[in-house]
């Protein structure tokens, strides 16, 4: 087996999309994303096991570990929280959590407008993060807390609230990509391709954090869930 005491692995389970990354700060050594029926807890661990043995990889050889934070669902991420404070607790790993619409957006091409990076929020709604491209990056909108702010939008309600040339990225269905291109023009619609949240990019992001000492608690480290009535702090 391949020995790699550096490789983090990634894991994000924020919606029925669920993904998987091992990352060594150099390449990235597996990747995979598919979406299940909501077969969370019989498929993530396998698909573990399944991506270190691709990479040639002992489970003893992770170095760090990096999950979703949310938005998402309730049962999606504590089956992922669940699964990588596990493994931080019993093999002594640091973990990092990042916001998932964070890798999101970071995977988008840097343009001089407005992000609005979105997910599935159930009851056809979205949740939806806003960013601004600075200092060679997409930075999320905060509020006075320093806290990054996710609404959650009917697509309608969306479509209306972009008055200005906005590149829109995220889990949109087919209705609600011809619901953006017949009313509301000054949307930019990532390509399906591009709207796929890749661990990979989570894995990178948290890499960062993780070189940098910036780590977080097990014991204390929290999911962010969807609220319906006003917006919601993540990050």
């Amino acid at each position: 087996m391949r020995a790699a005491s550096t490789t983090l692995l990634a894991l994000d389970t924020s919606t029925r999309t669920i993904g998987l990354a091992l990352y060594d700060g150099v390449q990235v050594l597996c990747e995979s994303v598919w979406v299940s029926q909501d077969h969370h807890t019989v498929e993530l661990a396998p698909a573990v096991a399944e991506a270190l043995g691709k990479a040639g990889l002992a489970c003893s050889a992770l170095g760090a570990l990096a999950v979703s934070l949310g938005p998402g669902s309730f049962t999606g991420l504590r089956i992922g929280l669940a699964l990588a404070k596990g493994l931080a607790m019993v093999r002594h790993l640091p973990l990092v959590g990042i916001p998932t619409l964070d890798a999101l957006a970071t995977a988008q091409p840097l343009m001089d407008i407005p992000l609005a990076a979105v997910l599935r929020a159930g009851r056809g709604r979205l949740a939806v993060g806003w960013y601004q491209a600075q200092n060679s990056a997409w930075q999320p909108q905060q509020n006075e807390n320093k806290q990054n702010l996710v609404e959650v939008l009917s697509p309608q309600d969306l479509a209306q609230q972009i008055k200005t040339p906005t590149l829109v990225c995220g889990e949109l269905t087919e209705e609600e990509r011809q619901l953006f291109e017949r009313k509301c023009k000054p949307v930019i619609l990532a390509s399906p391709a591009r709207s796929l949240r890749r661990p990979s990019y989570l894995a990178e992001l948290a890499w960062r954090r993780w070189q940098a000492g910036q780590i977080d608690d097990p014991a204390t480290l929290a999911p962010i869930y969807l609220h319906y009535n006003e917006p919601i702090p993540s990050g």
